[in-house]
């Protein structure tokens, strides 16, 4: 939810209106997604541009749906059912779903994910809407700190679900790394870090493997 004020905030200061920043909540729902919305509408961009420049953000979620699908789906799961809870999945949902699922029957898990969803998506766009009543009270610096919490909360809560030692070694990687590429390739740097962080992670990962066989 500080998120999403910090998100409202930036609405606010590149004249996205009430309406529209409650309607992307509802409808895009995953905030880096949005961010990169209101980026293309600040640009000029051309609604085509726009569309895929979102598209193409949301593609990160593709691994966490294939990953999530089938700890939801049952014996009786529709896959209409499936396609509908795709919506909801973004990290917070995600990692909130990993953590728990293990633990509710099968039958129940679609159900579970659905009211984790819809109470996450319906919450922000009434937070959304609030700050936009309340935003003569806040200074853009509050809302600038606040929306720096974001990637902070990201980062701590996929640290905290990874069920591997793997995916803290590429997050790892790529906190070291990221400096130096973005001082070198600022316009590539993000798709370089993740590249080589995760290079070096499964590097790490393979080489613990062959050691722990060579053991046996």
């Amino acid at each position: 939810m500080s998120s999403f004020v910090g998100f409202a905030g930036l609405c606010i200061e590149s004249g996205i209106s009430v309406g529209q920043a409650v309607f992307m909540t509802l409808s895009i729902w995953a905030l880096p997604a949005k961010v990169v919305l209101i980026g293309a509408i600040s640009a000029g961009a051309t609604l085509p541009a726009a569309a895929f420049a979102v598209a193409l953000s949301s593609v990160r979620l593709m691994p966490m749906v294939v990953a999530l699908l089938p700890e939801l789906q049952g014996t009786k799961t529709r896959k209409l059912t499936l396609a509908a809870l795709c919506h909801f999945i973004a990290v917070t949902a995600w990692v909130m779903a990993m953590e728990e699922l293990r633990k509710i029957p099968r039958a129940m898990r679609t159900s579970y994910f659905a009211g984790i969803g819809t109470v996450l998506v319906g919450s922000n766009a009434i937070v959304v809407a609030i700050i936009y009543h309340l935003s003569a009270s806040f200074s853009p610096l509050i809302f600038a700190a606040l929306f720096m919490l974001t990637p902070m909360y990201f980062l701590t809560s996929l640290w905290r679900s990874a069920r591997e030692r793997t995916g803290q070694v590429a997050m790892l990687a790529g906190l070291i790394l990221l400096p130096a590429i973005h001082a070198v390739t600022p316009g590539y740097d993000l798709m370089l870090t993740g590249l080589l962080g995760g290079v070096i992670a499964y590097g790490i990962h393979r080489s613990g493997k062959r050691a722990r066989e060579v053991a046996k």
